[in-house]
């Protein structure tokens, strides 16, 4: 099992789409598990203050690192040797899904959801804390972004899928089988075979395994160098390598 501890001043905001489909199932089963904490809890005045103006002057608010220290230090897991703290900001390392797989091998992943300016600088380097970026733009707290990570990082974990099989030629592949690393998934198709004149391609049907698996390798390549140029570079690259 692969425990989140989500650190948020809006716990009413999980577990929500996490407790549906795929990762509802999972988690009904056991397969994860999910411990929402109120930074507002430890808060030290009548108020519950979580945040306070910047020195230095400029625009927002920065989460006080008293109050931070306080729900960090009281709830990550003393027995644990080294723990996973990640904070989601727009200034850290890109998620990909080579990172997913990595995370997915951790038993206790402990999540900081900032929200205005941001946390206190001292917070991040006493905890040794990892900033992860879920992408090159600005969203309003790190609620929706551990959304992205949970799900992504849970997609990796055995048995949350149910057909690991899913997972051999997804976009970027996967821990097992890296022939996808470097590529976008190929297009999908199912019934009926034909439908307002567009018909399914042939070799769909044909039932010849070589030849679809041959298809649908060729059409990741096509999309990956229609879409993610930069990304197709990699692949040729990686591929050279191997021959």
């Amino acid at each position: 099992m692969i425990n989140f501890k989500v650190f948020t001043i809006f716990p009413e905001l999980f577990p929500q789409i996490l407790a549906k489909s795929i990762t509802g199932e999972a988690l009904n089963k056991n397969l994860w598990k999910l411990d929402i904490i109120n930074i507002r809890d430890y808060g030290f005045d009548a108020r519950k203050t979580v945040d306070d103006a910047p020195f230095g002057g400029g625009a927002g608010m920065v989460f006080r690192p008293d109050v931070l220290y306080n729900a960090l230090d009281k709830n990550i897991s003393k027995n644990v040797k080294k723990n996973k703290i990640i904070y989601p900001s727009p200034r850290g390392k890109v998620f990909n899904q080579k990172m997913a797989q990595e995370l997915a091998q951790e038993s206790e992943i402990n999540i900081v959801c900032g929200r205005y300016e941001g946390i206190d600088q001292r917070i991040i380097d006493m905890f040794e804390i990892e900033e992860i970026s879920i992408g090159d733009y600005v969203i309003s707290g790190g609620e929706i972004a551990s959304y992205v990570l949970i799900d992504a990082i849970l997609r990796n974990v055995k048995g949350v899928l149910g057909k690991e099989q899913s997972l051999e030629q997804e976009s970027f592949g996967n821990i097992e089988n890296n022939d996808y690393e470097f590529l976008l998934e190929y297009p999908h198709y199912t019934r009926p075979a034909s439908f307002l004149g567009q018909e399914v391609p042939e070799v769909l049907l044909s039932g010849h395994h070589a030849n679809i698996e041959k298809w649908r390798l060729q059409k990741a390549e096509e999309i990956t160098q229609k879409n993610r140029p930069d990304l197709f570079q990699k692949y040729i690259l990686n591929k050279n390598l191997k021959t």
